[in-house]
């Protein structure tokens, strides 16, 4: 599925919130009970969401330095590995 751009009203939600929203959609999706139509349009939002919780998460992880020495004795800021 190509990545597009994301909808407004997901791109406003916190983390917390579309994660939240997704999970739900995933619980209908797995209960089997929505028409198709609608468990296809469920599917896409949630795909948009999932991309949403992505960015979201890199760009807390782009924000976590932690502080070291360099070489010359100055603090400085590295990325910090996560993993």
């Amino acid at each position: 599925m190509a990545q597009r751009s994301t909808p407004s009203e997901i791109a406003k939600l916190s983390f917390e919130d579309a994660l939240k929203e997704l999970e739900d959609i995933v619980r209908r999706l797995e209960a089997g009970s929505a028409k198709l139509d609608d468990a296809l349009a469920a599917y896409e939002r949630g795909a948009l969401l999932k991309q949403h919780c992505e960015s979201k998460l890199r760009e807390a992880q782009a924000r976590v330095d932690k502080i070291v020495l360099g070489s010359d004795g100055k603090p400085a800021t590295e990325p910090m590995a996560l993993e």
